[in-house]
């Protein structure tokens, strides 16, 4: 579909057209493994990536393709790899471009999973990260080498709400010729749009906003087509003969789809992170009403931030809509539309009080989980993120005294009542 439409329209119509066999406007769930080809020369070509089709659901399948396409299109890539969740997506961008003794640039402000699977888990594959404060740009300069290979970071940071000067973030990377991915889960493409801030890839725990009711697990890396692959040696599988399709160079057959004819072909090939065509339903029906929901989320995190900042039982509130914040003069340039749903707060009582908090709500579910309809809260200094040290902790905005709210589309003066009664149990 073309890129001229709308955002309301594009979430509704990109990557689905009635369905040729039935006439079923909505996109079909294809419960399938495999797909019959027509002689043996169609099976010959499509398995030589010298024509594009379905082979196998461990590669493709007609439900998730249609995902793919509708999500690329919101964020304005190139093309779209879907699969079994948001941490598989992180694994799947980093695929292509690392090998043992490669490393990447990340920065300290990230959900604690993410923190966990960079540093310890990915160091299994010979690989390793370096984490740096992505503000002091003197130091991204400096932690970079020969060795590495692309810098990560959220354009809404989990669970702080930070935003990330995504144009300075990639201006470096730039200058050191390295992809810069982004994690947009927290923002989504209605919010944020990373490759109009020089992003290379956008990764999405799909889980989250873009399906918004907590119902499927999924992930999706977005290539934007614009990166050059072959500017040097950095990235062979991409730029190199590939041994599995008889010397085939990515970069120099598919152009601006070579990230994404690699992440079908390779990746989904040899690592299997599928999506299941059922999930992939479940969130393209989720996507429909994704504009319509952000407005709610936003609105109703500025009523909520509002009224928390002016609490005396509360310390601090990170939602950098608040004028207080001091990322609040990226909102306008990153995230035009709003700074998101997802922030924490803290209590002048501290750790007790923020473990009795979570337990006196009632509209607030406390799960480990955000992005839902529904308003979330948890601790992460004693959840998401007690698997690292008080330093990392306090990094990555999960100090021991803060809560993390995840604020739904519910009434806001519900919402609010509901933590005033809490906090009053809370200091009690």
């Amino acid at each position: 579909m073309t890129k001229t439409y709308g955002f309301d329209t594009l979430q509704i119509h990109a990557g689905a057209r009635p369905d040729p066999a039935t006439g079923a406007r909505q996109v079909p769930i294809y419960q399938t493994t495999a797909y019959a080809f027509r002689d043996a020369e169609h099976a010959a070509r499509l398995f030589n990536l010298q024509e594009v089709g379905f082979i196998y659901s461990r590669l493709t399948n007609p439900t998730v393709a249609a995902l793919q396409d509708r999500i690329a299109a919101l964020e304005g890539g190139a093309g779209a790899i879907c699969c079994s969740s948001g941490h598989a997506a992180q694994i799947m961008a980093l695929f292509p471009l690392m090998a043992p003794g490669c490393n990447i640039i990340a920065s300290t402000r990230l959900y604690g999973g993410t923190v966990t699977q960079f540093s310890q888990t990915i160091r299994r594959f010979g690989w390793s990260a370096r984490f740096v404060d992505l503000d002091d740009l003197a130091a991204v300069e400096a932690a970079i080498d020969e060795n590495t290979r692309a810098i990560f970071c959220e354009s809404i940071a989990n669970p702080g709400g930070y935003i990330t000067d995504l144009d300075a973030v990639s201006a470096v990377a730039d200058r050191a010729g390295l992809p810069l991915i982004v994690d947009n889960t927290s923002a989504t493409p209605y919010l944020c749009r990373p490759f109009d801030h020089g992003a290379t890839l956008v990764v999405h725990s799909t889980t989250k906003y873009l399906t918004g009711n907590g119902t499927v697990t999924g992930g999706v890396v977005v290539d934007s087509g614009r990166f050059d692959w072959s500017a040097s040696d950095k990235f062979p599988s991409l730029s190199q003969p590939e041994p599995a399709y008889h010397g085939l160079k990515f970069h120099e057959t598919f152009g601006p789809l070579a990230f994404t004819f690699h992440g079908i072909a390779v990746g989904l090939r040899d690592l299997g992170m599928t999506m299941n065509p059922q999930g992939a339903h479940y969130t393209l029906m989720g996507i429909e009403t994704l504009s319509l929901r952000m407005e709610r989320h936003v609105a109703n995190a500025r009523r909520v931030a509002e009224w928390l900042e002016k609490d005396p039982r509360v310390s601090r509130v990170t939602w950098a809509g608040l004028p207080s914040s001091p990322y609040h003069h990226r909102v306008e340039r990153i995230c035009p539309k709003g700074a998101g749903a997802l922030f924490t707060f803290g209590l002048r009582d501290g750790y007790d009080a923020c473990v009795k908090l979570v337990s006196a709500l009632e509209l607030f579910s406390h799960v480990a989980n955000l992005g839902d309809t529904r308003s979330l809260i948890i601790h992460p200094a004693s959840t998401t993120h007690r698997q690292l040290s008080p330093e990392q902790q306090q990094a990555a905005g999960a100090a021991p005294d803060m809560v993390r709210v995840s604020i739904g589309i519910e009434n806001a003066e519900d919402l609010i009542a509901d933590l005033d009664q809490a906090l009053a149990a809370a200091s009690a």
